[in-house]
């Protein structure tokens, strides 16, 4: 079962990143329909070649997740040997159907923001259960003193959640391009910002709540807001690698956390100063979720008070 679980963690980090290149490259909506497409299994051929190609990003990323699905349930099987796997495992099932359930809402309700970001919040909730269901299997030394760090390696991954929904929700609103200067936003260091309609999340995508089309000053708004909690982040996860490196038994991963913290900052920035191309855009999806991964093995190993090598 661990070949089996490791296969599980490489794939949803690949369905994560293939999921975020489809909707930055504007696929979203390739295949109007669920979980047909054009109510066929692979899209037929059409005679707009851009349509087609979107088609296939699209069902080529179902059925990724759909392996990843299938996956996780054998898992969930041969879990039931083994209790202390059974209701991790389970949960995870029950989180697939869910993810699944998002994933129909994204095309049927076409794309409003709040459920692409429940999507994008689902894949990674999905990796980092995957990871730690990984972590359970395996056998490690137990005389780390990981406890003193438990407070500072919770409160990094909760913050790192809290931005990854963030960026999600800058991603769904098209906001990436609001403020496309840096280190101020369209010449100010304090913009006009609209945080009510911004952050208003029962709406259609582009619009605000009433109906109307949603404004400059929002996607201004939900830009700025990314941007600054990255501060809190980059303060936070710093913070607790810091911390982590004074244990013994982890001071490679503390480094392996302090490393992809700053990549992920150094992605964010390009993807501001080059104005957002689709292979640094995907690429900061992909760091987040690294990120994240290296903080639920930190979280893994403090609380369990383990050493990840003897």
């Amino acid at each position: 079962m661990k070949a089996l679980s490791l296969a599980a963690v490489v794939l949803a980090f690949v369905v994560i990143v293939v999921g975020a290149y489809v909707r930055l490259s504007d696929a979203g909506l390739g295949c109007p329909d669920w979980p047909l497409c054009y109510g066929h299994p692979v899209p037929e051929p059409v005679a707009d070649a851009a349509a087609h190609g979107k088609a296939w990003k699209e069902m080529g990323h179902r059925y990724l997740a759909g392996t990843l699905g299938l996956l996780i349930a054998a898992l969930w099987f041969l879990a039931f040997s083994r209790k202390k796997l059974l209701f991790l495992s389970t949960g995870l099932v029950l989180l697939v159907v869910f993810q699944a359930t998002l994933g129909m809402w994204t095309v049927t309700m076409l794309l409003k923001p709040a459920i692409v970001t429940a999507h994008l919040l689902g894949g990674m909730a999905i990796l980092a259960l995957l990871i730690w269901f990984c972590l359970l299997q395996f056998e490690f030394t137990s005389t780390a003193p990981g406890n003193s760090i438990r407070f500072y390696a919770a409160a990094a991954l909760t913050f790192l959640v809290v931005q990854i929904a963030l960026g999600g929700w800058v991603s769904a609103n098209y906001a990436a391009l609001a403020c496309p200067d840096l280190p101020g936003c369209r010449g100010e260091a304090l913009p006009k910002m609209d945080f009510a309609n911004a952050f208003h999340v029962f709406r259609e995508l582009g619009r605000t709540g009433e109906g109307e089309l949603l404004p400059l000053d929002a996607l201004v708004a939900i830009h700025w807001t990314h941007r600054l909690f990255a501060l809190v982040v980059l303060g936070a996860v710093g913070f607790s690698a810091w911390k982590a490196f004074s244990i013994q038994g982890l001071r490679g991963l503390a480094c392996l956390v302090a490393a992809l913290l700053i990549l992920q900052l150094a992605l964010g920035l390009a993807n501001v100063a080059f104005g957002l191309p689709l292979a640094l855009a995907a690429a900061h999806n992909a760091g987040a979720a690294l990120l994240l991964g290296a903080l639920v093995v930190l979280n893994f190993f403090s609380f369990k008070a383990l050493r990840p090598f003897k």
